[in-house]
């Protein structure tokens, strides 16, 4: 397989960069990390040339017709909406102190699946959507919920609905050497070859997005966190409701490469999701979706 990171740096040197962000974004974000996200996003706007950035967002679905029709047909009558609007019940029920979920941030609902993970200046970490509902809930007097699937997942999913068209906006810092620190251990963790099959995040979906393995079509990594989280029917089939954080589906990949998973909501994961979140901006949030 090709070398992916010499790829995407070769697209920079090459005059392949763009600008893909305002500049309001760009005052804040890092400048490396800026042309990171530049180079990735031409590199597969480069790839397939017939799709626009936000196309991307539909993953397989958007490698063939035959497939997004296929996609359409579901979505019409998505199999998870009982789900979501759980979700919505839970987030607007007010605990036991008579507060919400809404108290523990500031700004609107709407917009706030796209400011996330972001760098945590007090704790000094990247902290995660479903990282802080679940803080929200403890500071609130209420049980700590699991972080990969089940009640978080609904309420996540729920605020990915209603985020649709909002635009993905995550900001490592500039001038801060810690959160630049996670972000590059993030991007160390996507291009790093794993488990018994030796393969990375990279190898699947940025060398190979549009092939097939194992009946399956490989998607791109470009755009991949704009639906999030999930109903798959692979999950729905096997146990549980279908729902899946995005933290969820990287332990999924880990065991298909034949690696151990790492611990939801720690730092490796945490890292790679504010890498792999970044990698995305400027692209609107395209709902709940479904996946095979």
């Amino acid at each position: 397989m090709k070398t992916t990171k010499t790829t995407i740096v070769l697209a920079a040197l090459f005059g392949l960069v763009g600008g893909m962000t305002t500049n309001a974004l760009a005052a804040q974000q890092d400048p490396s990390v800026q042309a990171d996200i530049n180079a990735f996003q031409n590199y597969f706007k480069n790839k397939f040339q017939h799709l626009s950035l936000n196309d991307f967002s539909k993953g397989p679905y958007a490698m063939s017709e035959d497939k997004r029709l296929q996609f359409d047909a579901i979505m019409e009558f998505p199999p998870f909406e009982d789900l979501v609007d759980k979700g919505e019940e839970l987030w607007k029920t007010p605990f036991r102190n008579g507060k919400t979920y809404s108290s523990c941030f500031s700004g609107s609902d709407k917009t706030l699946r796209t400011a996330y993970p972001k760098w945590n200046s007090a704790k000094g970490k990247v902290e995660t959507l479903e990282q802080a509902i679940v803080n929200c809930r403890v500071k609130n007097g209420e049980k700590k919920i699991g972080t990969g699937k089940g009640k978080l997942a609904w309420m996540s999913a729920y605020l990915t609905g209603i985020a649709t068209g909002e635009v993905i906006n995550v900001i490592v810092p500039k001038g801060n050497a810690k959160a630049l620190a996670a972000y590059e251990q993030g991007k160390k963790e996507f291009y790093a070859k794993r488990g018994q099959l030796n393969l990375s995040c990279a190898n699947c979906h940025v060398d190979n997005p549009g092939q097939r393995i194992r009946g399956n079509t490989l998607s791109p990594a470009l755009g991949q966190i704009t639906h999030f989280p999930v109903w798959r029917g692979k999950w729905a089939k096997k146990k549980g409701d279908g729902f899946g954080t995005i933290q969820r589906r990287y332990g999924g990949c880990n065991k298909q490469v034949r690696a151990k998973p790492r611990k939801r909501q720690k730092a490796a994961y945490n890292n790679l999701e504010y890498f792999h979140t970044a990698m995305s901006n400027g692209m609107e949030i395209s709902g709940t979706e479904y996946r095979e």
